[in-house]
């Protein structure tokens, strides 16, 4: 079977490159940037792609490949960072462009080359850079430009090297898998025959073979992604699965009950819910700090389970989590640097009184959502809106309090049921989109008094997997007709904005 190597850099998007290439239906492995020369051969890849990373090439500790990797008659594309390593092991350079960064969509011209066949000419790239090539190595040449970015691709035709500077497996790139399969499929000769193995016969048997005869302990967060993963293990073990369902206060209006209906309805068993509001907000009084506040939640998450592990008195080897793959990634991998901690990855205690279970650990949202249909979970449950596991903790900014979490939930509410209004018959709907409570407070004028109140921030964003989005243009008087609805209904509330930021260079959510 033909297969592709992905060189892991430490880009925050590695494994969103190995999911296009799935797409394609080819074969593709990630391993550590420095992999053995020796290694590689062994594995005999077809193809080689260099991930992006965080990383200047210009600094003495930059990451690096083997040097023999360039001798192995094997092409090569190397993405961003991957493209400026290139260039620099071959006596490029590299520059720091502090001036002229790119992030986001770009307008892009593409010079004709088989790396770009049947792509139009003027398109729409995603960058993410900082520094840029000043001056290819000798037998390269450049094959696309931006304004900001003279040297936005190039390639070495004799050698099949390859580099861009845009990341093609971003969606918002708008020629991303058609580049992607002129790389694989017309240079390297690679065919799209590999077919997927069936997720959730995969996945069932995976869990088998880990947990043999041992107990399990599943953490239920309230998101689609714990309970595709509690679904999926109850697959896999039946009765020796017991889900517990933490109501830690910071959940969206109703979902306590919805959540518990839903779990007992798919389950049916060994489903225990645990009220454990005042602990959770205790531990939070006073606090501020986002990376705090998901860390106190991860520890005091796991508190509580090693609680009623004990009170259920069995033995419970492991915790099942639906950690996906943007979790990880956002909270550091081996070589990415920590954007912010998750409460079920970063956040964890160090000293852990079980083995973590996570089947869904490399799969991205939209796939933990087809993973879910698949397992007979109800459309209405599968597709709605991702929420972040600390909760509405970290969609309050500042200190955290009873009040303020009262007043989020009804706006949060309010949003999301104009939005699913608004476009409930519409393919083009947002893919995720919830509201945030700032610490800011602002004058305003109710009746004939005057007002000082809370500014709410409304976030609507488009994404297939979370690793990327872009900002939702929901239409103005939609807007307005929302921002009056807020206003009039919380009493607290006198102002409301919209946020128009893509992911990078912000995150989805605030905190």
């Amino acid at each position: 079977m033909d297969k592709v190597l992905i060189l892991d850099f430490g880009g925050q998007y590695t494994q969103l490159i190995a999911r296009r290439i799935r797409d394609l239906n080819i074969f593709s492995e990630i391993v550590d940037y420095d992999i053995k020369a020796e290694d590689i051969i062994a594995k005999n890849p077809k193809a080689i792609i260099l991930s992006g990373g965080y990383d200047s090439v210009y600094e003495h500790s930059s990451l690096r490949p083997d040097q023999q990797l360039w001798n192995l008659n094997i092409p090569i594309l190397g993405i961003c960072y991957g493209f400026q390593v290139m260039v620099d092991c071959f006596n490029g350079i590299v520059k720091s462009n502090d001036s002229n960064k790119e992030f986001g969509e770009t307008p892009i011209n593409l010079i004709e080359n088989e790396l770009f066949d049947g792509i139009k000419k003027e398109n729409i790239c995603w960058m993410s850079h900082s520094d840029h090539i000043s001056v290819l190595p000798q037998n390269f040449y450049p094959i696309a430009s931006t304004n900001n970015c003279k040297i936005a691709a190039a390639c070495n035709d004799a050698k099949k090297f390859y580099g861009v500077q845009f990341h093609p497996e971003a969606s918002q790139t708008q020629f991303g898998m058609q580049m992607l399969d002129n790389f694989l499929s017309r240079i390297c000769h690679i065919k799209n025959d590999w077919k997927p193995a069936n997720f959730k016969i995969d996945a069932i048997d995976n869990i088998k073979k880990i947990v043999q005869d041992d107990y399990v302990l599943c953490a239920i967060s309230g998101g689609v992604d714990s309970l595709v993963a509690a679904v999926l293990t109850s697959k896999a073990i039946k009765e020796k699965l017991y889900c517990v369902f933490v109501d830690h206060g910071l959940l969206r209006k109703n979902e306590v009950f919805e959540v518990c209906k839903t779990l007992r309805h798919l389950i049916g068993r060994n489903v225990f819910l645990v009220q454990e509001k005042q602990l959770f907000l205790e531990r939070l009084k006073n606090v501020v700090d986002p990376e705090t506040k998901r860390k106190i939640i991860g520890n005091t998450f796991i508190e509580v389970f090693e609680k009623i592990a004990k009170k259920l008195n069995k033995p419970f080897k492991f915790l099942l989590q639906g950690t996906i793959y943007p979790d990880i990634v956002e909270s550091g991998t081996k070589f990415s640097k920590t954007i912010k901690s998750h409460h079920n990855v970063g956040g964890l205690p160090e000293k852990l009184n079980f083995e973590l279970l996570e089947p869904l650990k490399y799969f991205f949202k939209d796939e933990v959502r087809k993973l879910g249909l698949s397992l007979n979970i109800p459309y209405n449950q599968v597709y709605r809106q991702p929420f972040p596991g600390p909760g509405l903790a970290v969609r309050i900014i500042g200190e955290i309090t009873e009040e303020k979490i009262r007043i989020l939930q009804e706006v949060d509410a309010i949003f999301r049921n104009s939005i699913d209004a608004i476009y409930q018959n519409s393919q083009n709907k947002p893919w995720q989109y919830f509201a945030v409570l700032t610490n800011s407070n602002s004058v305003g004028v109710v009746g004939d008094n005057r007002q000082y109140g809370y500014t709410v921030a409304l976030r609507a964003v488009a994404s297939e997997d979370a690793m990327s989005a872009s900002w939702f243009k929901i239409p103005l008087d939609y807007l307005a007709r929302i921002s009056s609805l807020i206003c009039n209904n919380v009493k607290e509330v006198n102002r409301v904005v919209y946020d128009i930021t893509n992911k990078p260079p912000s995150t989805i959510e605030w905190e």
